[in-house]
């Protein structure tokens, strides 16, 4: 078995792909927030593909962690010389190593926030990427306002030098930038958000103004925050992906990345001081994200939503178990076809049929072992985001919304704590203690979940969505997740044919 590092790169298995670039020769251009197994099958593998073919090599990635659990990530990547082994799982069991070697530096930003600072206003940094998740972006669920009271904001605001969080990190950059007549960084934001580059200038600037007006003015009339939508099923890396890498190809990689064969970036192309030639590796370039980005939040995010309560409560652990049972499958396309797809207008160069379709094949994959505890983490980050839009517009339109109003109930029933065949349930969520309590009462005050208007607004509000979902909870208490999702199809075949 050999050690991952530079110097032990010759000597892996033939069948591993490694840099074929001289990495001593790699210049940073990029920091990134947020290195987890995402950012390192997406954005990392898209600059070393870059690289592979002779260009980007003023492009390499600085990776920084501002949370307590990257810390493991620091010395992980550190210990291999910031390599990793990128595995991608084919359906029919076929694996695909691939060594990465576009980060070159990793900085721990709690052991020392001023080394950061100095990275990020050095002039050679010309982006500054993230992948901080749903709930990085500090802004309240339902008003879309930043969260000035945070404590780590708090003290950002009080002691800039010593920031805690990538708002605070990023906007003093910024300001020694401006300070020294240094142009500006792009902000690009690659989380799944809706215009998610908006969504950074207005939090960025929010703390700016907290701190200076002037510099938020500078800010937001000289930084671009291009927006972007990025695809590829990543699942969390397990103790297994690691003894296979080792065991099947004798690669001894602490932190390995596995993922599925298809990849999606679509990026706005808006940067202040020049990229990386992305479309060179498959990057759509495009003057509008948005189609792409509701396509993918309303299919496939939210399509995860409605396929992992229902399957957990059911009994299944994994998204290819769901998606190879027939039902849960007429559950997940009804969805799309007929609530999902409706809200979306026509999308660029894509076929929505096909991309459905293709969502489901995704789903299936059995070698990704995508776990549906990880989809049904942090919903109150997601639901929000993802389903309660298609709600909205389904309602505005007069459309079908009795598929997303059950996967609501599904959450509101997922959270009570005990699946259908009363194992208990370890509900992962930054509102769980408050979740657990309003499900709590599910059976006595069956609308008391979506009463909760940070989650879901006025959307109590609407007698057709209550009703929706006040039938489905029902359905769930009474006859269980299957036997729910076969009423539920039977009644859109039936209201089908009438049609």
């Amino acid at each position: 078995m050999t050690q991952l590092n530079d110097s032990n790169v010759p000597r892996l298995d033939q069948r591993v792909t490694v840099p074929g670039y001289d990495r001593q020769q790699i210049l940073p251009g990029i920091v990134h927030f947020g290195v987890g197994g995402f950012h390192r099958a997406h954005q990392a593998m898209y600059i070393d593909t870059l690289m592979q073919a002779g260009l980007a090599q003023e492009w390499g990635i600085i990776g920084v962690g501002v949370m307590p659990g990257d810390r493991r990530m620091a010395e992980v990547l550190s210990l291999q010389d910031y390599l990793y082994t990128l595995v991608i799982k084919h359906q029919d069991g076929t694996r695909e190593p691939r060594v990465i070697g576009s980060i070159c530096d990793y900085l721990y930003a709690p052991d020392d926030p001023e080394v950061v600072i100095e990275t990020l206003s050095d002039p050679t940094i010309r982006i500054v990427s993230l992948t901080v998740t749903e709930g990085g972006y500090n802004f309240h669920p339902v008003s879309g306002e930043f969260d000035l009271e945070h404590p780590d904001i708090v003290h950002d605001l009080a002691d800039p030098g010593r920031s805690r969080s990538c708002f605070g990190l990023v906007v003093e950059a910024l300001r020694r930038r401006r300070e020294r007549r240094l142009p500006p960084f792009t902000v690009m934001s690659c989380d799944n958000i809706q215009a998610n580059g908006d969504v950074a200038r207005r939090m960025f600037t929010a703390f700016a103004r907290a701190r200076d007006a002037q510099l938020a003015n500078w800010i937001e009339q000289v930084v671009p925050f291009p927006n972007s939508m990025v695809d590829r099923i990543t699942p969390v890396t397990t103790t297994a992906d690691i003894e296979e890498l080792a065991s099947e190809f004798g690669v001894e990689d602490g932190w390995p990345v596995v993922c599925e064969p298809f990849t999606q970036w679509v990026l706005e192309d808006h940067f202040a001081e020049g990229r990386p030639p992305f479309d060179q590796a498959g990057v759509q370039l495009v003057e509008d994200v948005e189609p792409y980005e509701l396509m993918k939040l309303r299919l496939l995010n939210a399509s995860h939503q409605a396929m992992c309560y229902f399957g957990y409560l059911a009994g299944f652990r994994y998204a290819h178990e769901v998606c190879r049972d027939p039902l849960f499958v007429d559950f997940l396309l009804g969805y799309m076809e007929r609530e999902g797809r409706p809200s979306l207008a026509p999308v660029p160069g894509v076929d929505l049929d096909d991309y459905c379709r293709t969502l489901i094949e995704r789903f299936a994959n059995p070698e990704i072992k995508d776990t549906l505890a990880r989809l049904c983490a942090e919903s109150s980050d997601r639901i929000p985001k993802w389903l309660v839009p298609v709600i909205r517009h389904q309602l505005e339109q007069g459309g079908e919304l009795e598929f997303s109003a059950a996967v609501v109930a599904s959450w509101a029933r997922y959270v009570e704590g005990v699946d259908d065949q009363g194992q208990p349930i370890d509900v992962v969520d930054r509102l769980a203690a408050r979740l657990t309590q309003l499900a709590a009462s599910n059976r006595e005050h069956p609308t008391v979940f979506i009463e909760n208007r940070e989650l879901f607004g006025d959307l109590v509000d609407s007698p057709r969505f209550v009703v929706a979902y006040l039938e489905a909870l029902k359905l769930l208490h009474d006859r269980g997740a299957r036997a729910t999702l076969e009423v539920l199809v039977e009644q859109a075949r039936a209201t089908g044919t009438e049609e």
